[in-house]
């Protein structure tokens, strides 16, 4: 078992965009279904596999590109401790003074560590200065709690 981080900062109204965060449905809409309906499909199933968007479920992060690994760590205390260094480069830029609360991230990384070792996800958002947003994620690899029969995406 290996953790993978990924790390996601861009325009607020681009993270919002739901429909691109979403695996395609496994079957696709019936030939006969209203135009655009299709034509949404077909855009899903080319643009989530290689957008760097943060999937809606942490897991499927899993699906994207190796490309998009941050890190990869055996120990969760190793990955914590990146999670840690990436929020303390992005404190100054928070736009809520409790997300920079020592205190609280201190609880978060001993939280991320612990959930980590029992093969958990994380994954974390923050909004920052210009309506932006911060997306980190930790995601437990071979095998995935929540996703077992993905690969891991350092092998494919």
């Amino acid at each position: 078992m290996h953790h993978h981080g990924y790390l996601w900062t861009g325009p607020k109204q681009r993270f919002d965009q739901e429909g691109l965060r979403r695996p395609p449905h496994p079957e696709p809409p019936p030939a006969d279904s209203r135009p655009e309906l299709i034509q949404r499909y077909r855009e899903v199933v080319a643009e989530f596999p290689v957008s760097d968007l943060p999937p809606i479920e942490t897991a499927h992060w899993l699906m994207k590109p190796p490309a998009l690994i941050r890190g990869t760590w055996e120990e969760p205390k190793e990955a914590a401790a990146w999670l840690g260094e990436r929020l303390a480069e992005y404190a100054p830029r928070f736009i809520a003074d409790s997300d920079r609360d020592r205190n609280r991230l201190a609880a978060l990384l001993n939280s991320t560590a612990e959930r980590l070792g029992w093969g958990g996800d994380v994954s974390l958002g923050c909004y920052l200065e210009r309506p932006a947003f911060l997306s980190l994620a930790l995601v437990t690899c071979s095998p995935n709690r929540v996703t077992p029969d993905h690969p891991c995406p350092r092998s494919q």
